[in-house]
């Protein structure tokens, strides 16, 4: 009977070590797991963190480039817009003076006509023929006279060169008489008529 005790102590005792080592075996099982886990996480750092600066370079070269390109296309477009402007510039007034070109031939024939003739009245007409071709020709380019006389005096419109008393109450504050005439051109001014007004 006391054999058998110390047989089942003996056993108990074995049993016990037994579940202290695999215990212990378990818990430096993990230990070490998480040891090698955290030992390949710290291998693995600097090779994500050189990674993530490959990637920043690769984007800063990349920012670069275009922003050249950018650069360059720029400079392309000012140079050209610089030389399309100098260029139109130096034939802005040509289509006009193209046009004009028939009038000035006009005007020399009435010279050559007024040189050779006497008859006033063939004179008048030479002379009313060009500058009514004159006119249109400027008003086919967008040109338009000012109507001032018996309008209100409008200080966007017209400049006034001096003041006169007038005689009807109704022409105070208005234009009586216009001294230059004003000019559109396709609807805007370009110069302003010089008017006397009335007060």
């Amino acid at each position: 009977m006391a054999e058998k005790e110390v047989k089942d102590e003996a056993n108990t005792a074995n049993g016990a070590e037994n579940a202290a080592n695999t215990a212990r075996g378990t818990a430096g099982f993990d230990i070490n797991t998480d040891e090698n886990q955290a030992g390949t996480n710290h291998l693995n750092e600097p090779v994500a963190e050189e990674s993530g600066e490959d990637k920043l370079k690769a984007e800063l070269q990349e920012s670069r480039d275009k922003y050249l390109r950018l650069m360059a296309e720029f400079e392309n477009f000012r140079r050209r817009s610089s030389k399309e402007y100098q260029d139109l510039t130096k034939t802005a007034g040509r289509e006009v003076i193209v046009s004009l070109l028939d009038v000035v031939d006009d005007a020399d024939r009435a010279q050559k006509q007024i040189e050779s003739t006497e008859d006033v009245k063939i004179i008048r007409e030479g002379i009313s023929l060009v500058f009514n071709k004159l006119r249109q020709t400027l008003q086919g380019k967008g040109l338009k006279a000012m109507e001032t006389v018996g309008t209100e005096f409008d200080a966007d419109l017209h400049e006034a060169i001096t003041e006169i008393p007038v005689p009807d109450e109704k022409m105070k504050g208005k234009v009586v008489d216009e001294v230059v005439k004003g000019y559109y051109l396709n609807e805007k001014i370009i110069r302003h008529a010089k008017v006397v007004v009335g007060k």
